[in-house]
């Protein structure tokens, strides 16, 4: 599995692009028990720009308690994701063509919807076996 791709794709998956670092953990586990489909994803992904380093190239900013994907970061990801002419490396865009800053990708609303459920339910399961062992 290509870590830094699976750092941008879970990154964009979230609203305004951040998540908290316990987020991250979470849905990196998740993605790395998918087995070969994800891993072989990724690394096809990877390959489209060898020398991807998401904090160096300004792909993903730390923010406190988390990361966040940076306009060029999801430009970036856009390039790899489309498909290519060919099956030969193509060069990442530099910061210049990158420069044009991207709308944000709508989240259907529902999804987030269920995403707070459940983040509701896990802090009230926490809060209820902490009562239980008092």
């Amino acid at each position: 599995m290509n870590f830094q791709v699976t750092v941008l794709k879970i990154l964009v998956s979230y609203p305004c692009g951040f998540a908290v670092m316990a987020d991250l953990r979470r849905d990196m586990a998740i993605l790395a028990t998918r087995g070969r489909d994800w891993a072989e994803r990724t690394k096809r992904l990877g390959a489209r720009i060898p020398d991807l380093d998401i904090f160096s190239q300004c792909l993903v900013e730390r923010e406190s308690g988390g990361w966040k994907i940076t306009d060029k970061g999801r430009a970036v990801l856009e390039f790899m994701e489309a498909r290519p002419d060919t099956d030969r490396t193509i060069e990442a865009p530099s910061a210049e063509t990158v420069a044009a800053p991207l709308p944000a990708l709508p989240q259907p609303a529902e999804r987030a919807k269920r995403r707070r459920e459940r983040r509701e339910r896990r802090r009230e399961a926490r809060e209820r076996a902490r009562a239980n062992a008092s």
